[in-house]
């Protein structure tokens, strides 16, 4: 009686007798009939075969579901030329940030490595696990500014660098935007539009929150209002936007103006002012920080400070090379200039307020 598929020895790599370990290059190779040689070329992107056999080798590939076997190819490398990337997942300005960081990283000729910090992971044990994973550098994105003394320690052993946050832990490096000037434009904006009565819901201790509210506290000094300045406490969330938007709406008389911590405290102010009977901009002009793609959503349509992102990855990722591949020793501290991105969400007061 013949034997059935699955005991034939000669099943094909693609086969269901042979799912259970990984399709190799030789694979590919026999399948394609060409050399294995021929097909890391083609895998690797790198020049020598011509169009035609190429396409072959690709399409060889994906037929019998070839994937690469980073591990092993980490583990046959002297340098395993990637960067960890620890971040909260919390708030959309980090998402950007990753987003830009991978072809800054790809043209650097270095891969990321992404590691989660969550309620029940703590910032050390997801540092030790991208050290453990043999990440050459680290990039913390907008962390709370936790004590120097700890980063530094990690700097001694890894470059360090940190985007939208720093905390001056020496051996590490840093970008971010300049935040008090960023919400000093938001405010002279809100004056030149003749506005006076300006209150901010701050970040509370999140990274940036005290240059931020410095710098709306600065400009109401500036523009001769300090007498109006009024902080009211928040954080990067639109529950705290919510908050605060609900303790405003229990006065007698609401102002005229709202700067927020960041785009989804001021979408949360927005949501609830609204759902009151208080028109954006015409009763309230309210702006936010960040400029994501919240803000530019229809039905928001948010005045915001633009953080430039892409900058902020492409600085980061040269500051790991540079202490990687060129020696860079020094600490490196880029500020970067915000910009105002005007839209809808804030007018002229009317006339009666």
């Amino acid at each position: 009686m013949p034997s059935s598929g699955a005991d034939d020895p000669r099943e094909s790599p693609a086969s269901p007798a042979s799912r259970s370990r990984r399709t190799t290059m030789a694979d590919v190779a026999a399948h394609v009939g060409v050399s294995r040689q021929l097909v890391s070329l083609v895998l690797a992107d790198k020049p020598g075969p011509n169009p035609r056999t190429r396409e072959r080798v690709l399409r060889g590939a994906e037929d019998l579901g070839y994937r690469a076997d980073t591990a092993a190819q980490l583990l046959r490398r002297a340098r395993s030329r990637q960067l960890g990337v620890l971040f909260t997942m919390e708030h959309q300005l980090e998402t950007h940030i990753v987003e830009a960081l991978y072809p800054a990283a790809a043209e650097a000729g270095y891969e990321l490595v992404l590691g989660a910090l969550l309620p029940t992971r703590s910032e050390r044990r997801a540092i030790d696990d991208l050290i453990g994973l043999r990440c050459e550098a680290l990039i913390l994105i907008g962390l709370a500014e936790q004590a120097p003394a700890h980063l530094a320690k990690v700097a001694e052993q890894v470059p360090v660098v940190e985007i939208a946050q720093y905390t001056g832990a020496t051996g590490t490096d840093s970008v971010r935007t300049d935040d008090a000037a960023g919400v000093r434009a938001a405010v002279d904006h809100l004056v030149d539009l003749g506005h006076s009565d300006i209150v901010h819901v701050d970040g509370g201790e999140l990274p940036g929150a005290a240059h931020r509210r410095e710098g709306y506290l600065a400009a109401m000094r500036t523009n001769g209002i300090t007498e109006r300045a009024e902080v009211l406490s928040g954080d990067y969330t639109v529950e705290s936007g919510v908050t605060a938007a609900r303790t405003l709406l229990e006065r007698d008389r609401l102002p005229t103006a709202v700067v927020a911590a960041n785009d989804l405290c001021a979408c949360g102010v927005v949501e609830t002012l609204v759902r009151a009977g208080v028109r954006t901009p015409d009763d309230v002009s309210v702006a936010g920080y960040d400029d994501s793609r919240t803000a530019s959503l229809p039905y928001l349509d948010l005045t915001t400070v633009h953080q430039d992102t892409g900058r902020m990855a492409e600085i980061a990722v040269r500051c790991a090379v540079e202490r990687l591949d060129e020696g860079r020793t020094h600490d490196r501290v880029d500020v970067l200039e915000p910009a105002l991105t005007i839209r809808s969400s804030t007018a002229p007061p009317t006339p009666e307020r």
